[in-house]
Protein backbone atom coordinates (compact mmCIF):
# COMPACT_ATOMS: atom_id res chain seq x y z
CA UNK A 1 0.00 0.00 0.00
CA UNK A 2 1.15 3.52 -0.74
CA UNK A 3 1.05 6.50 1.56
CA UNK A 4 -1.88 8.04 -0.31
CA UNK A 5 -4.02 5.08 0.71
CA UNK A 6 -3.32 4.87 4.39
CA UNK A 7 -2.23 8.19 5.92
CA UNK A 8 -5.00 9.15 8.37
CA UNK A 9 -5.67 12.84 7.79
CA UNK A 10 -9.03 14.61 7.69
CA UNK A 11 -10.69 14.48 4.28
CA UNK A 12 -10.47 18.28 4.10
CA UNK A 13 -6.67 17.90 4.14
CA UNK A 14 -6.63 15.00 1.69
CA UNK A 15 -5.34 16.82 -1.39
CA UNK A 16 -6.36 14.20 -3.94
CA UNK A 17 -9.89 13.71 -2.61
CA UNK A 18 -10.43 17.46 -2.24
CA UNK A 19 -9.37 18.10 -5.84
CA UNK A 20 -11.73 15.39 -7.07
CA UNK A 21 -14.62 16.63 -4.92
CA UNK A 22 -14.26 20.30 -5.87
CA UNK A 23 -13.82 19.54 -9.56
CA UNK A 24 -16.89 17.33 -9.67
CA UNK A 25 -18.93 19.78 -7.59
CA UNK A 26 -18.32 22.34 -10.34
CA UNK A 27 -19.08 19.81 -13.08
CA UNK A 28 -22.35 18.78 -11.38
CA UNK A 29 -23.50 22.41 -11.37
CA UNK A 30 -22.69 22.84 -15.05
CA UNK A 31 -24.29 19.57 -16.09
CA UNK A 32 -27.53 20.32 -14.23
CA UNK A 33 -27.64 23.78 -15.82
CA UNK A 34 -27.34 22.20 -19.27
CA UNK A 35 -30.05 19.65 -18.57
CA UNK A 36 -32.44 22.50 -17.69
CA UNK A 37 -31.35 24.59 -20.68
CA UNK A 38 -31.53 21.80 -23.31
CA UNK A 39 -35.35 21.52 -23.44
CA UNK A 40 -35.68 25.31 -23.24
CA UNK A 41 -33.33 25.68 -26.21
CA UNK A 42 -35.16 23.06 -28.29
CA UNK A 43 -38.53 24.64 -27.51
CA UNK A 44 -37.21 28.08 -28.44
CA UNK A 45 -35.89 26.82 -31.77
CA UNK A 46 -38.60 24.33 -32.78
CA UNK A 47 -41.56 24.73 -30.44
CA UNK A 48 -41.68 20.93 -30.23
CA UNK A 49 -42.04 19.29 -26.82
CA UNK A 50 -41.33 15.91 -28.46
CA UNK A 51 -37.98 17.17 -29.74
CA UNK A 52 -37.13 18.45 -26.25
CA UNK A 53 -37.84 15.00 -24.83
CA UNK A 54 -35.69 13.44 -27.55
CA UNK A 55 -32.64 15.44 -26.51
CA UNK A 56 -33.02 14.58 -22.83
CA UNK A 57 -33.76 10.94 -23.65
CA UNK A 58 -30.57 10.77 -25.74
CA UNK A 59 -28.47 11.53 -22.65
CA UNK A 60 -30.30 8.97 -20.48
CA UNK A 61 -30.34 6.23 -23.13
CA UNK A 62 -26.62 6.72 -23.83
CA UNK A 63 -25.84 6.21 -20.15
CA UNK A 64 -27.92 3.02 -20.00
CA UNK A 65 -26.59 1.52 -23.23
CA UNK A 66 -22.95 2.23 -22.40
CA UNK A 67 -23.24 1.44 -18.67
CA UNK A 68 -22.13 -2.20 -18.68
CA UNK A 69 -19.27 -1.93 -21.21
CA UNK A 70 -18.17 1.31 -19.52
CA UNK A 71 -17.67 -0.51 -16.22
CA UNK A 72 -15.55 -3.15 -17.94
CA UNK A 73 -13.46 -0.56 -19.76
CA UNK A 74 -12.85 1.34 -16.53
CA UNK A 75 -11.45 -1.86 -14.99
CA UNK A 76 -9.25 -2.35 -18.04
CA UNK A 77 -7.91 1.17 -18.50
CA UNK A 78 -6.14 3.74 -16.32
CA UNK A 79 -9.03 5.28 -14.37
CA UNK A 80 -7.52 8.74 -13.98
CA UNK A 81 -6.96 8.93 -17.74
CA UNK A 82 -10.54 7.81 -18.33
CA UNK A 83 -11.80 10.68 -16.18
CA UNK A 84 -9.51 13.17 -17.90
CA UNK A 85 -10.61 11.97 -21.36
CA UNK A 86 -14.27 12.26 -20.36
CA UNK A 87 -13.87 15.85 -19.19
CA UNK A 88 -11.93 16.75 -22.34
CA UNK A 89 -14.67 15.24 -24.52
CA UNK A 90 -17.30 17.20 -22.58
CA UNK A 91 -15.42 20.45 -23.17
CA UNK A 92 -15.12 19.79 -26.92
CA UNK A 93 -18.78 18.78 -27.32
CA UNK A 94 -20.06 21.75 -25.34
CA UNK A 95 -17.71 24.10 -27.18
CA UNK A 96 -19.20 23.00 -30.49
CA UNK A 97 -22.71 23.61 -29.13
CA UNK A 98 -21.88 27.09 -27.84
CA UNK A 99 -20.35 27.96 -31.21
CA UNK A 100 -23.40 26.96 -33.29
CA UNK A 101 -25.83 28.66 -30.89
CA UNK A 102 -23.87 31.92 -31.09
CA UNK A 103 -23.78 31.56 -34.89
CA UNK A 104 -27.52 30.90 -35.03
CA UNK A 105 -26.98 27.50 -36.64
CA UNK A 106 -28.03 25.11 -33.84
CA UNK A 107 -29.97 22.02 -34.95
CA UNK A 108 -31.76 19.23 -33.08
CA UNK A 109 -29.47 16.47 -34.49
CA UNK A 110 -26.41 18.38 -33.23
CA UNK A 111 -27.97 18.79 -29.79
CA UNK A 112 -28.82 15.07 -29.71
CA UNK A 113 -25.20 14.26 -30.58
CA UNK A 114 -23.92 16.51 -27.79
CA UNK A 115 -26.36 14.94 -25.32
CA UNK A 116 -25.11 11.47 -26.33
CA UNK A 117 -21.50 12.53 -25.72
CA UNK A 118 -22.44 13.87 -22.27
CA UNK A 119 -24.29 10.63 -21.45
CA UNK A 120 -21.43 8.38 -22.59
CA UNK A 121 -18.93 10.44 -20.61
CA UNK A 122 -21.03 10.19 -17.45
CA UNK A 123 -21.38 6.44 -17.99
CA UNK A 124 -17.58 6.16 -18.04
CA UNK A 125 -16.72 8.80 -15.44
CA UNK A 126 -18.99 7.61 -12.63
CA UNK A 127 -17.62 4.03 -12.37
CA UNK A 128 -14.08 5.38 -12.79
CA UNK A 129 -14.61 7.74 -9.85
CA UNK A 130 -16.37 5.11 -7.71
CA UNK A 131 -13.65 2.54 -8.34
CA UNK A 132 -10.90 5.07 -7.60
CA UNK A 133 -12.33 6.25 -4.30
CA UNK A 134 -10.88 3.43 -2.11
CA UNK A 135 -7.40 4.29 -3.39
CA UNK A 136 -7.79 7.98 -2.55
CA UNK A 137 -9.09 7.72 1.03
CA UNK A 138 -8.41 5.25 3.88
CA UNK A 139 -11.00 2.52 4.45
CA UNK A 140 -12.02 4.15 7.73
CA UNK A 141 -13.02 7.35 5.88
CA UNK A 142 -14.67 5.71 2.89
CA UNK A 143 -18.21 6.00 4.28
CA UNK A 144 -17.71 9.73 4.97
CA UNK A 145 -16.31 10.28 1.47
CA UNK A 146 -19.30 8.51 -0.10
CA UNK A 147 -21.77 10.60 1.89
CA UNK A 148 -19.95 13.82 0.97
CA UNK A 149 -20.10 12.82 -2.69
CA UNK A 150 -23.85 12.38 -2.33
CA UNK A 151 -24.13 15.84 -0.79
CA UNK A 152 -22.04 17.21 -3.65
CA UNK A 153 -24.45 15.77 -6.20
CA UNK A 154 -27.50 17.21 -4.42
CA UNK A 155 -25.89 20.65 -4.08
CA UNK A 156 -24.80 20.62 -7.72
CA UNK A 157 -28.25 19.64 -8.92
CA UNK A 158 -29.97 22.35 -6.89
CA UNK A 159 -27.54 25.10 -7.88
CA UNK A 160 -27.40 24.00 -11.52
CA UNK A 161 -31.18 23.87 -11.87
CA UNK A 162 -31.47 27.40 -10.51
CA UNK A 163 -28.64 28.75 -12.66
CA UNK A 164 -29.73 27.00 -15.85
CA UNK A 165 -33.02 28.84 -16.17
CA UNK A 166 -31.62 32.19 -15.05
CA UNK A 167 -28.63 32.06 -17.43
CA UNK A 168 -30.80 30.94 -20.34
CA UNK A 169 -32.74 34.19 -19.93
CA UNK A 170 -29.43 36.07 -20.30
CA UNK A 171 -28.48 34.19 -23.46
CA UNK A 172 -29.30 30.80 -24.96
CA UNK A 173 -25.64 29.83 -25.09
CA UNK A 174 -24.71 30.98 -21.56
CA UNK A 175 -25.76 27.83 -19.58
CA UNK A 176 -23.75 25.65 -21.95
CA UNK A 177 -20.73 27.93 -21.61
CA UNK A 178 -21.05 27.52 -17.84
CA UNK A 179 -21.09 23.74 -18.31
CA UNK A 180 -18.00 23.96 -20.52
CA UNK A 181 -16.12 26.06 -17.96
CA UNK A 182 -17.03 23.77 -15.04
CA UNK A 183 -15.88 20.67 -16.92
CA UNK A 184 -12.63 22.44 -17.78
CA UNK A 185 -12.15 23.23 -14.08
CA UNK A 186 -12.73 19.54 -13.31
CA UNK A 187 -10.18 18.58 -15.99
CA UNK A 188 -7.55 20.85 -14.42
CA UNK A 189 -8.29 19.48 -10.94
CA UNK A 190 -7.96 15.90 -12.18
CA UNK A 191 -4.63 16.74 -13.81
CA UNK A 192 -3.17 17.43 -10.35
CA UNK A 193 -4.52 14.28 -8.70
CA UNK A 194 -2.05 11.51 -7.96
CA UNK A 195 -3.37 7.96 -7.79
CA UNK A 196 -1.56 4.69 -7.05
CA UNK A 197 -0.46 2.80 -10.15
CA UNK A 198 -2.51 -0.25 -11.00
CA UNK A 199 -0.90 -3.40 -12.35
CA UNK A 200 -1.57 -3.67 -16.10
CA UNK A 201 -3.52 -6.65 -17.36
CA UNK A 202 -1.24 -9.25 -18.84
CA UNK A 203 -3.79 -11.78 -20.08
CA UNK A 204 -5.79 -11.44 -23.29
CA UNK A 205 -9.03 -9.62 -22.57
CA UNK A 206 -12.40 -9.73 -24.26
CA UNK A 207 -14.92 -7.03 -23.48
CA UNK A 208 -17.91 -9.36 -23.57
CA UNK A 209 -16.30 -11.82 -21.17
CA UNK A 210 -15.30 -8.99 -18.83
CA UNK A 211 -18.87 -7.67 -18.75
CA UNK A 212 -20.19 -11.15 -17.98
CA UNK A 213 -17.54 -11.55 -15.28
CA UNK A 214 -18.77 -8.36 -13.61
CA UNK A 215 -22.40 -9.47 -13.77
CA UNK A 216 -21.45 -12.85 -12.33
CA UNK A 217 -19.71 -11.12 -9.44
CA UNK A 218 -22.89 -9.23 -8.61
CA UNK A 219 -25.06 -12.33 -8.94
CA UNK A 220 -22.67 -14.52 -6.94
CA UNK A 221 -22.78 -12.29 -3.84
CA UNK A 222 -26.17 -12.45 -2.23
CA UNK A 223 -26.07 -9.15 -0.35
CA UNK A 224 -24.96 -7.30 -3.52
CA UNK A 225 -27.67 -9.03 -5.55
CA UNK A 226 -30.39 -8.33 -3.00
CA UNK A 227 -29.50 -4.66 -2.57
CA UNK A 228 -29.47 -4.24 -6.36
CA UNK A 229 -33.03 -5.58 -6.53
CA UNK A 230 -34.00 -3.30 -3.63
CA UNK A 231 -32.55 -0.26 -5.43
CA UNK A 232 -34.40 -1.19 -8.61
CA UNK A 233 -37.76 -1.58 -6.87
CA UNK A 234 -37.42 1.55 -4.74
CA UNK A 235 -36.36 3.80 -7.62
CA UNK A 236 -39.09 2.38 -9.88
CA UNK A 237 -41.97 3.11 -7.53
CA UNK A 238 -40.55 6.37 -6.18
CA UNK A 239 -40.00 7.76 -9.70
CA UNK A 240 -43.62 6.93 -10.52
CA UNK A 241 -44.77 8.50 -7.24
CA UNK A 242 -42.73 11.65 -7.87
CA UNK A 243 -44.31 12.27 -11.27
CA UNK A 244 -47.82 11.60 -9.95
CA UNK A 245 -47.34 14.08 -7.07
CA UNK A 246 -46.12 16.76 -9.49
CA UNK A 247 -49.28 16.24 -11.58
CA UNK A 248 -51.40 16.24 -8.41
CA UNK A 249 -49.89 19.58 -7.38
CA UNK A 250 -50.33 21.11 -10.84
CA UNK A 251 -53.98 20.08 -11.03
CA UNK A 252 -54.48 21.42 -7.53
CA UNK A 253 -53.46 24.88 -8.70
CA UNK A 254 -49.89 24.96 -7.39
CA UNK A 255 -47.86 27.48 -9.40
CA UNK A 256 -44.85 26.50 -11.50
CA UNK A 257 -42.59 28.45 -9.13
CA UNK A 258 -43.91 26.56 -6.12
CA UNK A 259 -43.52 23.23 -7.93
CA UNK A 260 -39.89 24.21 -8.47
CA UNK A 261 -39.55 24.79 -4.74
CA UNK A 262 -41.08 21.35 -4.12
CA UNK A 263 -38.43 19.74 -6.29
CA UNK A 264 -35.72 21.79 -4.57
CA UNK A 265 -36.87 20.58 -1.15
CA UNK A 266 -36.23 17.01 -2.28
CA UNK A 267 -32.64 18.14 -2.85
CA UNK A 268 -32.55 19.84 0.55
CA UNK A 269 -33.57 16.58 2.19
CA UNK A 270 -30.81 14.81 0.27
CA UNK A 271 -28.19 17.36 1.35
CA UNK A 272 -29.16 17.21 5.03
CA UNK A 273 -29.34 13.43 4.85
CA UNK A 274 -25.88 13.27 3.28
CA UNK A 275 -24.39 15.44 6.04
CA UNK A 276 -25.82 13.28 8.84
CA UNK A 277 -25.17 10.01 6.99
CA UNK A 278 -21.67 9.42 8.47
CA UNK A 279 -23.08 9.68 12.01
CA UNK A 280 -26.11 7.47 11.29
CA UNK A 281 -23.86 5.01 9.48
CA UNK A 282 -21.87 4.58 12.70
CA UNK A 283 -24.80 4.32 15.13
CA UNK A 284 -27.35 2.33 13.08
CA UNK A 285 -27.01 -1.29 12.10
CA UNK A 286 -26.84 -1.92 8.34
CA UNK A 287 -30.26 -3.63 8.45
CA UNK A 288 -31.92 -0.67 10.17
CA UNK A 289 -30.30 1.91 7.88
CA UNK A 290 -31.46 0.06 4.75
CA UNK A 291 -34.93 -1.00 5.85
CA UNK A 292 -35.55 2.40 7.46
CA UNK A 293 -35.59 4.10 4.04
CA UNK A 294 -38.34 1.79 2.81
CA UNK A 295 -40.47 2.30 5.92
CA UNK A 296 -40.12 6.09 5.76
CA UNK A 297 -41.31 6.11 2.14
CA UNK A 298 -44.14 3.67 2.90
CA UNK A 299 -45.42 5.79 5.80
CA UNK A 300 -45.04 9.19 4.12
CA UNK A 301 -46.16 8.42 0.56
CA UNK A 302 -49.93 8.11 1.25
CA UNK A 303 -49.86 11.50 3.03
CA UNK A 304 -49.57 13.15 -0.39
CA UNK A 305 -53.29 12.52 -0.89
CA UNK A 306 -54.14 14.68 2.14
CA UNK A 307 -52.89 18.01 0.76
CA UNK A 308 -52.36 19.90 -2.47
CA UNK A 309 -50.25 22.62 -0.84
CA UNK A 310 -46.91 22.89 -2.59
CA UNK A 311 -44.82 23.63 0.51
CA UNK A 312 -46.32 20.70 2.44
CA UNK A 313 -45.67 18.35 -0.48
CA UNK A 314 -42.12 19.71 -0.64
CA UNK A 315 -41.66 19.01 3.07
CA UNK A 316 -42.91 15.49 2.37
CA UNK A 317 -40.27 15.10 -0.35
CA UNK A 318 -37.57 16.35 2.02
CA UNK A 319 -38.58 13.82 4.67
CA UNK A 320 -38.56 10.98 2.15
CA UNK A 321 -35.03 11.88 1.03
CA UNK A 322 -33.56 12.22 4.53
CA UNK A 323 -32.48 8.62 5.21
CA UNK A 324 -31.62 7.54 1.67
CA UNK A 325 -27.98 8.79 1.83
CA UNK A 326 -27.37 6.71 4.98
CA UNK A 327 -28.56 3.53 3.27
CA UNK A 328 -26.56 4.39 0.16
CA UNK A 329 -23.45 4.99 2.29
CA UNK A 330 -23.89 1.66 4.07
CA UNK A 331 -24.42 -0.30 0.87
CA UNK A 332 -21.78 1.39 -1.28
CA UNK A 333 -19.10 1.24 1.44
CA UNK A 334 -19.65 -2.48 1.91
CA UNK A 335 -19.69 -3.16 -1.83
CA UNK A 336 -16.49 -1.23 -2.56
CA UNK A 337 -14.60 -2.90 0.31
CA UNK A 338 -15.90 -6.34 -0.63
CA UNK A 339 -15.15 -6.06 -4.35
CA UNK A 340 -11.60 -6.57 -5.65
CA UNK A 341 -10.11 -3.47 -7.24
CA UNK A 342 -10.08 -5.06 -10.70
CA UNK A 343 -13.89 -5.50 -10.57
CA UNK A 344 -14.99 -2.23 -8.96
CA UNK A 345 -15.67 -0.46 -12.25
CA UNK A 346 -17.93 -3.28 -13.40
CA UNK A 347 -19.75 -3.30 -10.06
CA UNK A 348 -20.48 0.42 -10.42
CA UNK A 349 -21.53 -0.06 -14.05
CA UNK A 350 -24.02 -2.79 -13.17
CA UNK A 351 -25.51 -0.78 -10.30
CA UNK A 352 -25.78 2.34 -12.48
CA UNK A 353 -27.70 0.44 -15.13
CA UNK A 354 -30.03 -1.07 -12.51
CA UNK A 355 -30.80 2.27 -10.86
CA UNK A 356 -30.91 4.21 -14.14
CA UNK A 357 -33.26 1.71 -15.75
CA UNK A 358 -35.65 1.88 -12.81
CA UNK A 359 -35.55 5.68 -12.80
CA UNK A 360 -36.35 5.71 -16.52
CA UNK A 361 -39.23 3.20 -16.30
CA UNK A 362 -40.79 4.66 -13.15
CA UNK A 363 -42.05 7.89 -14.76
CA UNK A 364 -43.59 5.82 -17.53
CA UNK A 365 -45.62 3.95 -14.90
CA UNK A 366 -46.53 7.27 -13.29
CA UNK A 367 -47.74 8.64 -16.61
CA UNK A 368 -49.90 5.58 -17.23
CA UNK A 369 -51.40 5.81 -13.74
CA UNK A 370 -52.25 9.50 -14.14
CA UNK A 371 -54.02 8.79 -17.41
CA UNK A 372 -55.86 5.72 -16.12
CA UNK A 373 -57.03 6.82 -12.66
CA UNK A 374 -57.32 9.93 -10.53
CA UNK A 375 -54.12 11.44 -9.13
CA UNK A 376 -55.06 10.43 -5.56
CA UNK A 377 -55.61 6.83 -6.66
CA UNK A 378 -52.36 6.90 -8.61
CA UNK A 379 -50.51 8.05 -5.46
CA UNK A 380 -52.03 5.19 -3.48
CA UNK A 381 -51.12 2.64 -6.17
CA UNK A 382 -47.47 3.79 -6.15
CA UNK A 383 -47.52 3.84 -2.34
CA UNK A 384 -48.95 0.31 -2.30
CA UNK A 385 -46.11 -0.86 -4.53
CA UNK A 386 -43.59 0.64 -2.11
CA UNK A 387 -45.42 -0.97 0.83
CA UNK A 388 -45.25 -4.44 -0.72
CA UNK A 389 -41.53 -4.02 -1.41
CA UNK A 390 -41.00 -2.74 2.14
CA UNK A 391 -42.57 -5.85 3.65
CA UNK A 392 -40.42 -8.10 1.47
CA UNK A 393 -37.29 -6.14 2.40
CA UNK A 394 -38.14 -6.25 6.11
CA UNK A 395 -38.38 -10.03 6.23
CA UNK A 396 -35.48 -10.67 3.86
CA UNK A 397 -32.93 -12.85 5.72
CA UNK A 398 -29.97 -11.52 3.71
CA UNK A 399 -30.65 -7.95 4.78
CA UNK A 400 -31.24 -8.99 8.38
CA UNK A 401 -27.70 -10.43 8.36
CA UNK A 402 -26.18 -7.62 6.29
CA UNK A 403 -22.50 -7.33 7.24
CA UNK A 404 -21.46 -4.64 9.69
CA UNK A 405 -18.02 -3.08 10.02
CA UNK A 406 -16.34 -6.09 11.64
CA UNK A 407 -17.72 -8.49 9.05
CA UNK A 408 -16.62 -6.15 6.23
CA UNK A 409 -13.09 -6.06 7.58
CA UNK A 410 -12.98 -9.85 7.59
CA UNK A 411 -14.40 -10.05 4.06
CA UNK A 412 -12.23 -7.31 2.53
CA UNK A 413 -9.91 -8.91 -0.04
Amino acid sequence: MTAVERVEVPLSRNRNYTLLWVGQACAEIGFSASMIAFPLLVLALTGSAAASGLVLAADAVAQLVVGLPAGALVDRWDRRRVMLACEAANVVALGSLVAVIVAGAATVPHMVAVAVVLGVCRALFEPAEDASLPSLVPDSQLATAISLNAARSSIGQMAGNALGGALFAVGRWVPFLLDLVTHFISFVALAFIRMPKRAPKTEDSHLGREIIEGMRWVLAHREVRVTAVCALALNFFFSAFYLVVIVLAERGGVSAAEIGIMAAMLGVGGIVGSLIAPLLHRVLSPYVSIVGVFWVLTVLAPLATLTDQGLLLGALFAGMALLAPTANTTITTHQLLLTPDELRGRLSGVMSVVVGGAAALGPALGGVLVEAVSPDTAVLVAAAGMAVVTLLVTINPTLRRYPGKSEREEATP
